[in-house]
C-alpha cells in the first residue's frame, strides 16, 4: 500500500490539470502559430510558464486504484501487476482467463 500522503498528492495534480486543461491547450495551440510576431510568442510563453508546474499533464502518475502502488501499472484495468494477477486468479476480473499451454 502506498502512502495516502503520496496517492493525494497525485489527485490533486490530477484535479490541477483538469481545472487548467482549457487554458493550457488554447496557449500551446496559439504558441504554435507562426505568424504571431516574436514578442506576442513571446508573451504567450509567459503566461504559459505562470501557470502551476502540477498543470501539465506528465506530473501525473498512473496509480493503481486499489493499492495506490505506482509501478508495474496496467493501463486497461488502472491496477498494479500484482493485485491484477490477485483479482484475476479469485475471478474478480470478467472475460480475463488463464492461458496454459
Amino acid at each position: 500500500m502506498a502512502k495516502i500522503s503520496m496517492i493525494q498528492k497525485n489527485n490533486k495534480r490530477g484535479a490541477c490539470v483538469m481545472k487548467h486543461k482549457k487554458n493550457r491547450l488554447l496557449l500551446k495551440k496559439a504558441l504554435k502559430n507562426k505568424n504571431l510576431s516574436l514578442n506576442e510568442r513571446f508573451e504567450l510563453h509567459a503566461k504559459l510558464v505562470k501557470l502551476p508546474r502540477d498543470s501539465s499533464r506528465t506530473r501525473v502518475r498512473n496509480r493503481c486504484i486499489v493499492t495506490g502502488r505506482p509501478r508495474g501499472y496496467i493501463r486497461k484495468f488502472a491496477m498494479s501487476r500484482i493485485v491484477f494477477r490477485k483479482m484475476a486468479l479469485e475471478g474478480m476480473l470478467p472475460g480475463v482467463v488463464k492461458h496454459g499451454y
